[in-house]
């Protein structure tokens, strides 16, 4: 069955779901309302009768309590209905392309100097990793974006290939982890929670432990006291121990407290994804040695964090009125600091351990998300030797599918670099990025838009979207040289550079233009890169076909016909034989 089709299925299957749940709740309510109803004219009739007894509302209150109890999971399954429902509608909205500012942008990730993230369209509305990312938690959408950023060796390209591809046609498993936790938002703060989580302990007087729970044993013996001989002396000398006590406990366990507020948000949600994935086999080595993670230290990540979440909502609850009353007497907040205090030493190690696992799983299963809902697209074969690149059909993964055209290229052996020419929006530009994409992708261990393509580790660098900058006080052209430097040094460290210039070095005079990218591309491939730039100046296609045939010319071509402008974005060899320029100004109406 298509993935189209599945989910299709899937969605009308779940949203006759949340109609169901949505009638029982509404028929909860009335239940509900008419148990009211009737207690109220129990209550009534016994008054009239002069014989009331409360025993008489015994049996509608348990009536109320009972549907009380189950409307409550009526609402929470019709929550997890409509969140699936919201999971299949985003699935179909990227298979149809309708996908762009549905998803997480990932704009946080952004870094104006990042050596190709910007000009390849890696982060923000319409870009890569709001197409990629399914992940519930931070540390996935961190993890994914990590891998986007740099390239991944070919032993953990080939993992994540494997472990993708298992993963693939886990459904369910995707479904359940993307209804999980009390909305369907991305939650879990990684990095506050293993600050708290590895914190050297506070709270280091052994005896504490026992001394507070005496205490607090002696505080409600003494309010027993007072209650039946009236008599507060001993209620008073135990909460003045007490209070002496937390006063010199007070910063220690501010500590943990106020830290632990921030740390220990969104723990049902992690609590629960830990759960899933624990009850999951793989076969994958990848998978198995990230389940490995979760359940082989003692007691199971998931019922770990399910108890610390227990020591958070305990936390909380020093807000409530009640709780504040007694706070001093119970030794409340010294004895919740001890239990947090506890479950630190026991567990606090394993947290980036167990962080670490579920944010390799959540990238892995976004890359899995990808790959079935693109059937079509193949893994790329990671080949060794000099930088290569060859593919068939590539195309632009952030374009529709119905208006994406496919060019095929290669740069190996011989030909180690493309000089595109062509007229102002003929596909050069469109080129470049879905090279660089395909090649981000490829060494993130994902799928690619290709028919095929094999290439060696490559690492992407581009200049395609240089700006200058009044913030830094830079210029286009310096910005772009500044990125030319930093290629360059890229170019001589492993993996072998790709590099993708567009419009290269057109921020000087046009001497200085040939003379410059001729230097550029000659350093370049001396230094045992590949890659591809584009100009529409003719002139600067005369360097192509140099360098001992390493530089090849290529090109797209336009047709213009009356007054209208035609492109079929096909790669073709030699020189672009004609320019458009004159013709788009004079179909506009300037006399030219």
């Amino acid at each position: 069955m298509l993935p189209a089709e599945e989910y299709s299925q899937r969605l009308q299957a779940r949203e006759s779901l949340a109609a169901y749940h949505e009638k029982v709740h509404h028929r909860c309510g009335n239940i509900r309302l008419l148990i009211f109803l009737a207690a109220a004219v129990m209550a009534w009739e016994s008054l009239r009768a002069h014989h009331f007894s409360a025993w008489w509302l015994l049996l509608p209150a348990a009536g109320f309590f009972a549907v009380a109890a189950f409307h409550s999971r009526v609402l929470r399954r019709r929550d997890l209905a409509r969140r699936a429902v919201v999971f299949y509608q985003q699935g179909l909205a990227r298979i149809e392309d309708r996908w762009a500012g549905s998803g997480s942008t990932g704009a946080r990730f952004t870094d104006p100097h990042h050596v190709y993230a910007a000009d390849l369209d890696l982060f923000g509305r319409g870009g890569l990793f709001e197409l990629l990312s399914t992940a519930r938690t931070r540390m996935g959408e961190e993890k994914l974006a990590a891998w986007l950023l740099a390239p991944a060796s070919p032993e953990r390209i080939i993992e994540r290939q494997g472990a993708a591809a298992e993963l693939r046609a886990q459904l369910d498993l995707r479904e359940e982890l993307a209804v999980l936790g009390e909305d369907s938002q991305v939650g879990v703060h990684p990095a506050e929670l293993l600050q708290w989580a590895e914190a050297p302990a506070r709270m280091q007087w052994p005896p504490l432990r026992v001394v507070a729970a005496i205490l607090a044993a002696l505080a409600v013996a003494g309010i027993v006291i007072w209650a039946l001989k009236g008599t507060i002396t001993p209620f008073l000398l135990v909460v003045l121990i007490e209070g002496a006590i937390i006063y010199r406990l007070r910063k220690p366990m501010d500590e943990v407290l106020h830290g632990a507020e921030h740390a220990l948000r969104d723990l049902d949600l992690l609590s629960g994804v830990l759960a899933r994935v624990e009850q999951s086999a793989f076969a994958s080595p990848k998978l198995r040695a990230l389940h490995n993670e979760l359940i082989s230290r003692g007691m199971a990540a998931s019922q770990a964090i399910a108890r610390l979440r227990t020591i958070g909502d305990l936390i909380d609850s020093r807000d409530n009125m009640f709780v504040r009353v007694l706070d001093v007497p119970l030794m409340y907040s010294a004895q919740v600091s001890l239990a947090a205090e506890r479950w630190r030493r026991a567990h606090g190690y394993h947290v980036g351990i167990w962080l670490e696992a579920i944010a390799e799983l959540e990238a892995l299963l976004a890359l899995a998300a990808y790959s079935y809902e693109h059937p079509a697209d193949p893994f790329p074969e990671i080949a060794s030797g000099p930088a290569c690149l060859v593919a068939q059909g590539l195309g632009h993964p952030l374009l529709p599918a119905a208006s994406c055209v496919r060019n095929d290229l290669s740069l190996c052996a011989e030909t180690r670099g493309l000089l595109v020419s062509g007229s102002n929006m003929s596909g050069k530009s469109t080129l470049l990025r879905a090279v660089g994409l395909n090649v981000v992708l490829a060494m993130a261990g994902a799928t690619v838009r290709a028919h095929s393509l094999r290439l060696t580790p490559l690492q992407t660098g581009a200049s395609i979207r240089i700006n200058d900058s009044l913030q830094e006080g830079s210029s286009r052209f310096y910005s772009e040289i500044t990125r030319l430097r930093h290629l360059f040094d890229l170019a001589g460290a492993p993996p072998p550079l790709l590099f993708l210039l567009d419009e290269l070095l057109q921020g000087t005079n046009s001497s200085d233009r040939r003379i410059g990218a001729e230097g550029v591309v000659k350093a370049l491939l001396e230094r045992g890169a590949i890659g591809l730039l584009t100009t529409h100046d003719l002139a600067l296609t005369e360097i192509g076909g140099g360098h001992d045939g390493n530089l090849r010319n290529v090109h797209f071509q336009d047709e213009f016909v009356e007054g209208k402008i035609t492109f079929d974005y096909r790669l073709r060899d030699g020189v672009v034989a004609k320019s458009n320029g004159l013709a788009l100004m004079r179909s506009i109406g300037l006399d030219v």
